[in-house]
């Protein structure tokens, strides 16, 4: 049995964003029947541990087919770096917070901002997943569209990790 990829999505109280992502990319790696893959979500703020996802993200979400009924808010802490192969950043306030939490190079490399993982918000130089918070139900539905776009990218990302993982070392090819 191989060890799991582990992915943690992040934002600021993981109640919104980092939620969206981590159920959006569990279902995406589920329907693209990708295995191996363990994602979870926290925040970079204890303010709503034990919460559940606000309430028009549940309501948005549930809409479009996924569940985040089940979700409780957790506190990200250094200490989870060891576990985790990649950490997704909502936007650069969190990668900067995160980048400050690193005690190793090893663990600076996990983390990327999740946007980077959607071509078209590279290309457009877009790279925070814009938080829907103080905003109305369109600022959710837009932060959820900038979410799925991204999570295809992060699909293909382990997609290409699993494929390298498993290939036989160079020179081992049969003849």
């Amino acid at each position: 049995m191989s060890v799991p990829y582990r992915i943690a999505v992040v934002c600021t109280g993981n109640i919104c964003r980092s939620p969206m992502g981590e159920i959006v990319l569990r279902q995406m790696l589920d329907d693209a029947d990708v295995t191996g893959v363990e994602v979870s979500s926290a925040g970079t703020a204890g303010w709503h541990i034990g919460d559940g996802a606000d309430r028009r993200a549940i309501r948005l979400m549930r809409e479009r087919g996924y569940d985040a009924s089940e979700h409780r808010a957790r506190q990200f802490t250094p200490g989870w770096f060891e576990q985790l192969d990649l950490v997704l950043a909502a936007d650069e306030g969190h990668l900067r917070q995160l980048q400050g939490m690193v005690s190793s190079p090893a663990d600076r490399e996990k983390i990327r901002l999740l946007r980077e993982f959607d071509a078209e918000a590279v290309e457009a130089g877009t790279l925070d997943v814009d938080d829907p918070y103080y905003g109305d139900m369109s600022d959710f539905e837009q932060c959820l569209a900038e979410v799925e776009a991204a999570c295809r990218g992060v699909v293909e990302h382990v997609r290409d990790i699993q494929s390298a993982r498993s290939a036989p070392p160079a020179g081992d090819e049969a003849p």
